[in-house]
């Protein structure tokens, strides 16, 4: 058997790689499950903000950002379930392993489009409400935000 290390580093956790594969799938699955909540409601105010009576007066930049925006989203959406695929199609053929390592690529890089989708949201809001130059400031504060929130401090955390 394969020993695993615990949260305080000392040997824990006694199990097979291939249940180590079963579990990290699980874990990641249920994380992904928390994501796309936040992706559906994104995805959801956009497409009913082209509904509303003030879309109309959107000038040409935000409508660029409104279909930018709503198009990360959709990224976004497709390539975080695609670890759900992969499961479904792949997980009789003795492939976990594989299907672990490619899903947390795809759950990071579907973060990536995720973060910038929220961003462009913010942007987009900011503009209406307060203007450009304060909506630059505020979308520069958020996308800052979720590379050190996101990407840094799990990389900053990460164990040698």
């Amino acid at each position: 058997m394969d020993a695993e290390r615990d949260d305080s580093g000392q040997p824990g956790r006694q199990e097979t790689s291939e249940e180590r594969a079963d579990r990290n799938l699980i874990e990641l699955l249920q994380e992904l499950r928390v994501i796309q909540t936040g992706v559906q409601i994104v995805f959801a105010f956009l497409l009913g903000l082209a509904f509303t009576s003030r879309f109309p007066t959107l000038d040409t930049m935000e409508r660029y950002t409104y279909v930018v925006t709503l198009l990360l989203a959709v990224v976004s959406s497709a390539i975080l379930a695609t670890p759900v695929a992969l499961h479904r199609v792949l997980f009789h053929r003795g492939e976990k392993v594989r299907i672990v390592a490619l899903s947390a690529r795809l759950t990071e890089v579907g973060l990536v489009f995720l973060a910038l989708a929220l961003s462009g949201a913010t942007l987009l809001l900011m503009d209406v409400v307060l203007g450009l130059t304060a909506a630059v400031v505020i979308t520069a504060a958020t996308v800052a935000m979720f590379a050190g929130l996101w990407f840094a401090l799990p990389r900053t955390l990460r164990r040698p």
